[in-house]
């Protein structure tokens, strides 16, 4: 039988002592966790192990000893440590050894029930699997179902082996509060050994520095409080979009460029109304040299140039009070620059107002007239819509209501481009605006949803976001244990957007390119940015 010992790096230049750790029967695994060193009562290292399993709800035990020689003088160390099986009672029991002077290792799993036909301890083959024990700590393995398909014929991971592993490591953090360092009755060696020397002198710091410490005390408990919640995506995205939002307000102000802003903005919106209007006088002549119909071409004209001279009376009017309403525009900033765009989103709407008017006036008599061209059409064939069943039935006509069933689609047909031309023009014009407040929305959207602590963790930290591990042979010689080095394949930047892409609120577009296009074609109003669930016209 095949054992795999998880074995940290952190301890293959510890003293020798006792292999702490979890043994997962299901994989046949060992998971090292730490290394007790000498001298220790059996009982505090017990009373240890049963802390760390209240405050992590993880098993863990004494699965072997630790044996590194240093000297030639330890040879009676090895027979000591073989000793201590009896007080620690584990199957399978481990026995790491390092050669002094050389990178060889022996590894042996000995079971101590008396197998059939043997009376010595049986032992397994191991396999020693090396692993970074605080990457792994701070890492979180993604699931393969989150992943990219794999293509044909590649083999499935053993993810409920690597699971096991990350998820002992997270749970046994308790375990590494003790070092060797401590004055403690057990003394450990693992990820944080190394580091305590170091925390002295940032002890001594803080002595030093009172309060500036105090506070980035408190900024890195709240980030890593965030982190911890996985909230942190949330408070980074609120953070750029306040930072954005105060830029822009202090670009504004820097040299009172909301002034100039206010003065021209009404004389653009005279050439954008004068421009409609020789628009509009080019429709009631003879547009491309089209044939139009003269009544229904100069009513129509009349009508949106009505329309327009009172919308370019409303500008004029409105025109004192721009100033200020861009200066509450540009305060509002500081709330952050999505609230900025969608006031400003708002604003287009209002100062388009009569393109929108026109277009539903053009969609509206557009509409009207397929659909009477549509019932006179199944009138000829001898069909009808039958309204409480929602088909199409046959039905017979007279004399009378054939002829003026032809009467009305003649003049419907010769109607028919003079209408189509202006709900053609008006509707360019309102994609357009839309076109406009879409990507306003679509900025608005990134800000919200894009996971920025994420996709920062992945670039600086990228084994924080881990899909996988691989495996790199260090030593695969005969009569040799094959020792394996766990590297962390850190998740892709489009599989780090796809998961942790934050929810967003706004509106969608909620049509398709098919339904649009049947939309605009039979002359129906669109509503791109409609929540969805509202009921539609």
């Amino acid at each position: 039988m095949v054992l795999k010992a998880f074995f940290p790096t952190c301890c293959a230049s510890a003293d020798s002592g006792l292999l702490v750790g979890r043994w997962v029967p299901e994989q046949s695994s060992a998971v090292v966790l730490a290394v007790v060193h000498f001298p220790f009562i059996p009982l505090q290292v017990k009373e240890l192990l049963a802390q760390v399993h209240q405050a992590g709800r993880v098993e863990l035990a004494v699965l072997g000893t630790w044996c590194h020689r240093r000297q030639g003088a330890e040879e009676s160390l090895g027979h000591f440590l073989e000793g201590l099986g009896t007080i620690f009672s584990h199957e399978p029991w481990l026995q790491l050894c390092r050669e002094p002077g050389s990178k060889l290792w022996s590894c042996k799993a000995t079971r101590r029930q008396v197998p059939p036909r043997r009376g010595a301890p049986y032992e397994d083959q191991v396999m020693l699997v090396f692993y970074d024990q605080r990457k792994v700590l701070l890492s979180q393995l993604h699931p393969p179902a989150a992943l990219p398909d794999r293509q044909a014929g590649d083999a499935a991971p053993s993810a409920g082996g690597l699971a096991a592993v990350f998820d002992t490591v997270a749970r046994s953090e308790a375990l590494f509060r003790s070092d060797r360092f401590d004055d403690g009755p057990v003394r450990l060696s693992h990820w944080q050994s190394e580091g305590v020397e170091a925390s002295i002198l940032v002890e001594l710091a803080k002595r030093a520095s009172g309060p500036v410490c105090v506070l980035l005390t408190c900024l890195l408990s709240l980030v890593s409080a965030a982190s911890a919640c996985r909230k942190a995506n949330v408070l980074v995205s609120v953070l750029l979009d306040v930072a954005l939002g105060l830029a822009l307000l202090s670009w504004l102000r820097g040299k009172d460029r909301i002034g100039p802003l206010a003065e021209a903005l009404v004389p653009v919106a005279d050439h954008v109304a004068e421009e409609l209007q020789h628009l509009l006088q080019w429709l009631m002549g003879a547009p491309a040299g089209l044939k139009m119909n003269r009544a229904l071409d100069q009513v129509l004209g009349r009508f949106f140039l009505y329309h327009l001279h009172l919308w370019i009376s409303y500008i004029h009017l409105m025109s004192p009070f721009i100033e200020r309403i861009l200066w509450h525009v540009g305060l509002s900033a500081c709330l952050g620059l999505t609230v900025a765009l969608s006031i400003l989103s708002d604003i287009i709407a209002l100062l388009t107002f009569h393109i929108y008017c026109f277009y539903v006036y053009g969609a509206r008599l557009y509409c009207l007239k397929i659909c009477g061209l549509s019932s006179l059409w199944r009138l000829f064939r001898g069909k009808k819509w039958n309204v409480l069943r929602q088909r199409v039935d046959s039905c017979s006509y007279d004399l009378d209501q054939l002829f003026i069933g032809t009467l009305l689609f003649t003049i419907l047909v010769f109607l028919l481009p003079t209408t189509a031309l202006y709900y053609l023009v008006f509707t360019l014009l309102r994609l357009l605006v839309v076109a406009v407040q879409g990507l306003m929305h679509l900025l608005v959207d990134l800000i919200n949803s894009l996971p920025l602590y994420s996709l920062g963790l992945r670039l600086c930290r990228p084994y924080r976001l881990a899909a996988g591990v691989k495996f790199r042979v260090l030593e695969h010689e005969a009569g040799r244990p094959l020792r394996l080095l766990m590297q962390i394949n850190p998740l892709p930047y489009g599989r780090v957007v796809h998961t942790y892409r934050l929810p967003s609120y706004g509106c969608h577009p909620t049509h398709s390119w098919g339904s649009l296009c049947r939309k605009l074609f039979f002359g129906e109003l669109i509503y791109p940015w409609r929540q969805r669930g509202d009921k539609q016209d």
